[in-house]
């Protein structure tokens, strides 16, 4: 069974590949939510850049979502970066998205300025628009610790 189809997502262009999540996974950096019988229900991938934690990706499968399986595995997150000592957690997301931009802010990421948006997050956002997501959509937050 692939990870895509424990997790009941569809395919996507963009999703990710499996040697991403193998990084996280081997700098201790892959959360899992399972359910009551140890089944994945939603995961969050993230990596150590310049003392902050990026956050690659974070998905619930879809019958589990809006249940605060995202905002546990965040939750989980903050702390994981707490303990390392890093200075904040970044990501990039779509800012149109009900469950994307404004679950974040709910969490107290913020928009941050051009002037003070990390150089890494500025190359992230211009990759993601150079493989064809929405250069108008897409975001880069932030959550200062």
């Amino acid at each position: 069974m692939t990870l895509a189809e424990a997790l009941g997502v569809a395919r996507q262009a963009h999703a990710l590949p499996h040697t991403v999540l193998q990084g996280s996974l081997d700098a201790g950096l892959l959360l899992v939510a399972a359910d009551v019988s140890d089944r994945p229900v939603g995961f969050l991938a993230a990596e150590e850049i310049e003392g902050m934690l990026y956050v690659i990706e974070l998905d619930v499968c879809r019958n589990w979502q809006r249940r605060g399986v995202g905002r546990h595995l965040m939750s989980a997150a903050i702390e994981m970066a707490r303990t390392r000592q890093l200075s904040s957690l970044t990501l990039t997301t779509d800012r149109h998205l009900p469950f994307n931009a404004p679950f974040y802010s709910s969490l107290g990421f913020v928009l941050p300025s051009a002037e003070v948006l990390p150089r890494f997050l500025r190359k992230k956002l211009n990759y993601e628009v150079a493989v064809g997501m929405d250069a108008e959509g897409r975001v880069a937050m932030v959550l200062t610790l």
